[in-house]
């Protein structure tokens, strides 16, 4: 890293490096199509069971992580969304949910990544800690309202209980204190980039389960 590098706060270098990638996933076919309303709740049932592959990924791995020194600081309670989805996907698919249920290679692929990190690389974990529920706090907000509005869900209710964080009463001094976590993250600087580099892949990983959604609810097929 070079000097300027060295003085700007992790949280902001994590941002601005993987902001191009963020805005790639934001705006993808397959969420624009479900966010313009272009798409019947099916295919956000199929959005929503990829999601739980990756955070019961996300959260198996935490349970090991929780006296970690790097990752350890990461994990908390609040933030885990296994538990909501179960109940959304009960909502959207009936009791026998689990049933027939199987993750896209796309998602397979990420939920494996996550899962290699919290085993193998505390600090890579921490990279799919920061993108997944940092936006959950941001960009899901706007999945949950146009959710309601299109599809009829109650509000803050079944079927996008995944976004609504009821342990969290403030999420914008919530993420500030996220943020100072991430400055305060126990890594030195080539293992900070390293951890940049894993955002990175996060976002890519994430783009991939978009695309493959994409292709599975084609507009005008």
């Amino acid at each position: 890293m070079d000097a300027t590098a060295a003085v700007t706060p992790f949280s902001t270098l994590i941002r601005t490096a993987s902001h191009e990638q963020h805005t790639e996933a934001e705006t993808s076919t397959f969420m624009s199509d479900l966010l313009g309303g272009r798409l019947g709740v099916d295919a956000y049932t199929r959005y929503t069971e990829q999601l739980w592959f990756v955070y019961r990924a996300l959260e198996e791995g935490a349970q090991a992580l929780r006296n970690d020194p790097v990752a350890g600081p990461f994990i908390q309670s609040e933030l885990m969304r296994t538990a909501e989805l179960e109940r959304d996907l009960a909502h959207l698919r009936g009791d026998g949910w689990r049933d027939g249920l199987e993750p896209l290679p796309a998602t397979a692929a990420y939920a494996a990544r996550v899962e290699e990190c919290a085993r193998t690389w505390p600090a890579g974990y921490v990279a799919h800690h920061y993108t997944r529920y940092l936006g959950d706090l941001s960009g899901g907000q706007i999945i949950r309202d146009k959710a309601e509005k299109t599809w009829g869900f109650a509000r803050k209710g079944d079927g996008v209980r995944f976004y609504v964080f009821d342990q969290i009463p403030n999420p914008a001094a919530f993420k500030r204190g996220y943020r100072e976590l991430l400055d305060a993250l126990n890594a030195d600087d080539l293992e900070k980039q390293r951890v940049v580099d894993e955002c990175k892949r996060a976002f890519a990983l994430n783009t991939a389960v978009f695309r493959e959604l994409g292709e599975a609810f084609p507009l005008g097929a």
